[in-house]
């Protein structure tokens, strides 16, 4: 389902809505194929700060920069979003494409 007035894409970064978590989690990466429509959901990578972030493995944990905070994609950790308690975007990062898509790569074994 799309939710009217909002153009949602591959790559869009979204702010972490829960306060709590956005100290260490401020951001959240939507990685979902753009051309499959009408589902309820995206999927999102969490974006670690990346000065804190638990885990950093070559390939899998990605680091770029979103706002000028450096960010590390937990890729591991991507999960279902549903739409409606997404907002606007903040960011893209598809100049980073082929680094998520590694990620993505290295997760799956599709490499």
């Amino acid at each position: 389902m799309d939710v009217p007035g909002v153009t949602m894409a591959r790559f869009d970064v979204y702010r972490n809505p829960d306060p709590h978590d956005a100290e260490f989690v401020p951001y959240f990466l939507d990685v979902q194929n753009d051309h499959i429509k009408g589902f309820k959901t995206r999927v999102l990578v969490p974006l670690w700060r990346a000065d804190i972030c638990p885990t950093k493995f070559i390939d899998l944990n990605p680091e770029f920069e979103v706002e000028g905070t450096s960010v590390v994609m937990d890729t591991p950790a991507m999960g279902a979003v549903a739409i409606s308690s997404l907002r606007s975007p903040i960011a893209n990062v598809s100049a980073q494409q082929l680094v998520v898509q590694n990620a993505l790569d290295t997760l799956f074994g599709g490499y």
